[in-house]
Parts: structure tokens; sequence; C-alpha cells
């Protein structure tokens, strides 16, 4: 049963003129993660980058999103400068979450721009990067 914020939620992503397949979407990700620059990309060991519609309610409240709030992308496993040379047995996660960023967006560059953005903000997390040094680097490839 939806609630009436998931009801709300799913009314403004509905209002988006902007309608791009899961295919579509797919590909613009592959896309954005050819663009990054490959000393951060290629260093992507056992990591699988998804995407979802929106984040599930578990999500939502493990990471305590206020009602109403977007979330773009988000990272889910140990970062790289945390696991003190253990291996993990299941892949970290990069999700990106489909309609907060068509919602969010005016145009197809708009969407193209988000999600190299949200791709390469999970990246960073996924390093260990806090979000000034994320920031700090992403403005050096302008």
């Amino acid at each position: 049963m939806l609630t009436f914020l998931d009801r709300l939620r799913y009314t403004i992503y509905s209002m988006n003129p902007l309608d791009i397949s899961d295919e579509q979407f797919q590909d613009l990700i592959d896309t954005a993660l050819g663009e990054l620059p490959k000393q951060q990309t290629d260093n992507l060991k056992n990591v699988a980058i998804l995407f979802a519609d929106e984040p599930t309610s578990e999500q939502r409240e493990r990471l305590r999103l206020h009602p109403g709030q977007s979330l773009y992308g988000l990272y889910e496993g140990t970062p790289l400068a945390f696991r003190q040379g253990n291996g993990t047995l299941y892949p970290d996660r990069i999700t990106l979450f489909k309609l907060p960023i068509l919602g969010s967006s005016s145009d197809l560059r708009v969407v193209k721009a988000q999600i190299k953005h949200t791709l390469w903000h999970e990246i960073g997390h996924y390093y260990g990067l806090d979000h000034d040094k994320i920031h700090g680097i992403e403005a050096n490839w302008k």
C-alpha cells in the first residue's frame, strides 16, 4: 500500500516530460562511466553499478531520509580506505536512482550531467573520499 508521500513522489516524478526507457538510462550510465577519468575507474574492483527507480524503504530508513527528500545515488559497501586488506565476498554496490534524476532534470543534457556527477560521487565513496575531496577532484576535470 502506497503512503501519502509515496503517492506524492510518484505524482511529482510522473509530471516530468522526460521519458527515458530503462535501456536508455543504462546506456547513459555506461557512457558516463566511459567518460570518467581512467585513473578513477581503472581500479574499481568487485563493484556492481546498478540503477533502480528510487531508494527502497529500507535504504530510506537506514539513511534517515526525510519524507520527500530525494536521493540520486547510493554506495553500499566497505570503502577501500577502510578494508585493511580484508577482501569482500559480495560486490560493493553503486545504485543510481532513475526517477529522482529524471524528476530534477529539465532535458537530456542535464540528465547526462547528473548521471555522470552522481556516478563519480558514489565512486568517490567507494575510494573512501569525503564530499570535499570528491568535489575537489571533479572540479579539476572541468
